[in-house]
Formats: C-alpha cells, sequence, structure tokens
C-alpha cells in the first residue's frame, strides 16, 4: 500500500510539472505573438534602404568609407524594427559618418542595454556617439552613465533619461530632438527628466513632426498626425546631427 501511495504521489507530481511547464510554454507563445503583432514594420522604402547596408547579427552597419569615422550607435524605439531608421541613417553615413543601428531581443532595448559594448570592442580606436529613439533613447543613456568615459556624446530622439541615466554629473555634449506633433512623448516626464541632462544640453524641435517620423514605419499607436511629410521629416532629423556631429568630429 506504502509503494503504491508513493507512486501515486510520484505521478501526481509528475502531471502538475507537465501541466506547469506546458501552462508556461503556452504563455510564452500568446506574449511573443502579441509582441510581434504589436511590432512596428518598417515602410517599403525603408526596407530598401536598409538591404543595401551592411547586416550583421545584432545590428545594421551602413558604412561611411572613412577611415575612423566617427561612430554612432543607435537604439531603436521599443516594438520598431531597426530597419524603420534607414532613410537617415544612410544620409548620416554619406556624411562620414559610421552608423551601428542595433538589433535587439523582440525590438525592446531594455532586454540588452550594454549592446552597445559590442560595437565599442570590435572598433577600440573609433570614437562613439550614443542615440536612442523613446525608450532606445532611456537604455541608451543608462549605458553611458555606467560607461561615462567611453562615448563622446549623446542624442535623444523624443526621449529622455530617466534617474538611472542621469547625465549630469557628465561632460559629454548631448542633443535632445523632440517633435511638435508628438502625441507619445509624454511632455510632463520630458521636462521632468531635464534635472538629468547637462546645463548645456541643445535642444531641437521639429515644427510639424512627430513621434513615428523618427523613423519610417507608418502610423503608431497614441501619435498625432504629423504636418510635414516623413521624408521632411527625415531630412530635418539628418541636418540636425550632421550639424551636431561636425561639432564634435
Amino acid at each position: 500500500m506504502r509503494k503504491r501511495s508513493e507512486m501515486m504521489k510520484k505521478n501526481r507530481s509528475k502531471k502538475i510539472i507537465i501541466w506547469i511547464v506546458s501552462l508556461i510554454g503556452i504563455v510564452t507563445i500568446i506574449g511573443y505573438l502579441l509582441i510581434n503583432m504589436n511590432t512596428y514594420g518598417a515602410s517599403k522604402e525603408a526596407e530598401i534602404v536598409s538591404q543595401q547596408a551592411e547586416e550583421e547579427d545584432n545590428y545594421t552597419f551602413y558604412a561611411s568609407g572613412e577611415a575612423n569615422a566617427l561612430g554612432l550607435i543607435f537604439y531603436p524605439g521599443g516594438l520598431v524594427e531597426p530597419d524603420s531608421y534607414s532613410l537617415w541613417a544612410k544620409q548620416i553615413a554619406q556624411a562620414g559618418y559610421d552608423v551601428y543601428v542595433m538589433h535587439f531581443p523582440l525590438n525592446l532595448a531594455v532586454l540588452a542595454p550594454n549592446r552597445a559594448q559590442e560595437i565599442q570592442n570590435k572598433h577600440p580606436e573609433q570614437s562613439f556617439v550614443l542615440a536612442g529613439h523613446s525608450l532606445g533613447g532611456v537604455m541608451a543613456s543608462r549605458y553611458i552613465a555606467a560607461n561615462p568615459k567611453s562615448i563622446a556624446g549623446m542624442i535623444f530622439f523624443a526621449s529622455y533619461p530617466d534617474e538611472k541615466g542621469a547625465l549630469t554629473n557628465s561632460s559629454i555634449p548631448v542633443l535632445s530632438i523632440t517633435a511638435t506633433n508628438d502625441g507619445v512623448l509624454n511632455q510632463a516626464t520630458y521636462e521632468e527628466a531635464k534635472q538629468y541632462l547637462p546645463k548645456d544640453t541643445i535642444y531641437e524641435a521639429i515644427e510639424g513632426g512627430n513621434h513615428a517620423g523618427f523613423g519610417s514605419y507608418g502610423v503608431q499607436k497614441g501619435d498625432k498626425e504629423a504636418t510635414i511629410s516623413n521624408e521632411e521629416q527625415q531630412a530635418i532629423i539628418s541636418q540636425l546631427l550632421i550639424e551636431w556631429l561636425n561639432t564634435l568630429a
């Protein structure tokens, strides 16, 4: 009787373990599908341009063709495909700056915030600026806060640092770009976060641009309608970046 009871307990335990594992698997699959359903894909134009760049495992490289050029490591916005940023990235590369658009698990920089280190390790002779859109900017600033001496500058695209990514004690130059028709960026939080930025931070606002216009991936939930074309916003972004990067080179 005792052996039979022990066998029944073991079988019950196995069934419970199998049930738990199956449940975790189902939840994981559902979560993965939901994330993919809510991911913003690049426009056809952006996809075509990105295909001209060098695709690596964890990033897309837009080469300037210049030896030891200043590099820009970019963290995409949350749930936005990296190819969405190819239009301005190509223009920056043509201006003489290498651009590395990072890839993240599930398109979420929060899942691999230190991925910029991979680029720095591969190119120890090169200087880098970090940049990020929305959630990507928050994660990029955290990386700089943890590695203050290894980055030459920071650019925020409709983004800001949180307390963990505070740059107030950093001497690096910072550029913050927003858009007047951005319906996604929390303006109150953005203003409050200025306390974590250097006093000499440069602020630029794109008149008529919106949150999704920092890339090329269509309409984003909660965003306002832009009064300028995506092409025009991409051109303005490129101009602002090039002018600012020229002050560092």
